[in-house]
């Protein structure tokens, strides 16, 4: 028989999410070792008392009159009601879930409980690490039949896009992602990127061309043997160094990041605090399957520090686009997020970025007015849409577009779409319709004048944001009406 029992605080509610999952988790190995060292199959009564089964989190509010406005965008209640969720790896949401859990108890009535849920958890999801799993003892066919397996079918995101609603009497979401929404990102992060998914900072920065990493990894390697919170980096291919290491530098070089698709790099902050860089390479399949899995963790914000074209004459090399619209040509989320949907600027952000900038060069006023323009981005599929300029010039004029890249409204609208604050810092490497295509010489001194300053005022502007009040962040324009109480 399935219990749930009444929390006395939130972190006493999340000791017990974590004993609930790490039981479940031995279960499930356990008789993973028996099904495949004797062919045991697994008690089926076990199963349905919950013994591979994710934790559930509820919260009841269920007060007299109407719940009290809350201005915030998140820590709040719609309506009353039960809320639940099944969660999965508590320990490493354990500040999520308290800062979260915290903000409602000390605004409303509740009561918090715990016990398992409706939900399994995946065999494929604790092999990690199983030295003493036999596979090649059973098919895949096998287990399948056998163990809770990851049920494509029953994993989308049908809550975030606004499509699903709980029918009555059923408890209603907690949280924006269900324990085996979060399990199947986590597992595919680590699979695109080749770093650990515990490792991923709350402030993430997005990046196109590989000499940026070659930048940041010089730079946080610095940051390590300095007066700062930054406690180890993180290199794709599974390498960390720390102030420690004889050298760091040949270590995160000698990794093997070229077998990942977006390799990750994460100067690491304790709290997840500090920078995660993924070179997210070109292309809104790539921004789109990256930020589709990354919204699990619920970053603080992401931003794109790329390239791009410049779409004006009076634009040059190595010039700054702020962007504060976006024309979606990428057509990746069309089904998610229809383009007539509206992607607005994060004001928090926009400033940040621009301030940034000014504190990076060192320009005067008038020489940043110069340099960093603010306008609309326009995102293509194709690389080369320019071979059909005259077909595209009238919508290009009608939005006033200053530049054009193939990454940034894909990274935009998934944010609005899975409510993360989201930036856009774009750098002119070129200016194809004016004649200056990037050519090799002209492409290497461009790139030795302009990646050092812009990835600084992307780490900046990580530091503008992080000093302030980070929350701020979650503006109500990325929140529906109707929305989980957690952010």
């Amino acid at each position: 028989m399935k219990t749930f029992e009444i929390a006395k605080t939130p972190e006493a509610a999340v000791d017990r999410l974590v004993d609930l999952h790490s039981a479940s988790v031995e279960n499930l190995r356990l008789a993973l070792k028996a099904y495949l060292d004797g062919g045991i199959a697994p008690d089926p009564k076990a199963r349905e008392a919950g013994a591979f089964a994710y934790p559930e989190l509820r919260v009841r509010y269920e007060p007299e009159g109407s719940p009290p406005p809350v201005s915030r965008a998140f820590g709040k209640f719609s309506e009353p009601g039960l809320y639940a969720s099944s969660i999965t790896h508590p320990e490493l949401f354990r500040d999520y879930l308290v800062e979260q859990l915290t903000l409602l108890n000390d605004q409303y009535d509740i009561t918090i409980e715990t016990g398992p849920s409706a939900d399994e958890i995946a065999f494929s999801t604790v092999l990690d690490g199983a030295e003493d799993l036999d596979l090649d003892a059973a098919s895949v066919a096998d287990l399948v039949r056998n163990f809770p397996y990851a049920d494509l079918a029953k994993i989308d995101d049908a809550l975030p896009n606004g499509e699903r609603t709980p029918p009555p009497g059923a408890p209603r979401p907690l949280t924006l992602f269900d324990a085996p929404r979060v399990d199947y990102s986590l597992q595919r992060l680590k699979h695109y990127t080749g770093s650990p998914y515990e490792d991923f900072q709350q402030f993430i920065l997005f990046t196109n061309y590989h000499r940026y990493v070659d930048a940041f990894a010089a730079w946080a390697i610095g940051q390590l043997k300095e007066d700062n919170e930054y406690e180890s980096f993180s290199a794709a291919g599974f390498v960390e160094v720390d102030a420690k290491t004889p050298n760091p530098r040949a270590d995160v070089e000698a990794a093997p990041w070229r077998r990942f698709q977006m390799p990750a790099y994460h100067l690491k902050a304790p709290g997840g605090r500090g920078i995660t860089l993924v070179n997210i390479g070109v292309g809104p399949s790539n921004a789109k399957n990256i930020t589709d899995h990354l919204a699990v963790l619920r970053p603080e914000c992401w931003m794109m520090i790329g390239h791009c074209g410049g779409l004006r004459h009076s634009q040059r090399l190595g010039d700054y686009v702020l962007a504060h619209a976006y024309l979606r040509y990428d057509s990746v989320l069309d089904r998610e997020l229809p383009v007539e949907i509206p992607i607005p600027p994060i004001a928090e952000i926009q400033i940040a970025l621009a301030d940034a900038v000014k504190r990076v060069s060192g320009d005067s006023r008038e020489d940043i007015k110069r340099r960093l323009r603010t306008g609309t981005v326009a995102t293509y599929a194709d690389r080369n849409w320019e071979l059909r300029y005259h077909a595209e010039a009238r919508r290009i004029n009608q939005s006033r577009a200053i530049a054009v890249d193939m990454e940034s409204a894909t990274i935009a609208a998934n944010g609005f779409r899975l409510r993360v604050p989201y930036g856009t810092l774009l750098c002119v490497s070129d200016k194809p319709l004016h004649g200056e295509l990037k050519l090799p010489g002209a492409a290497n001194l461009f790139y030795q004048k302009s990646v050092s300053e812009h990835l600084m005022a992307g780490i900046e502007t990580v530091e503008i944001l992080r000093s302030n009040e980070a929350n701020a962040l979650h503006s109500r324009k990325l929140r529906s009406f109707d929305e989980p109480p957690f952010r």
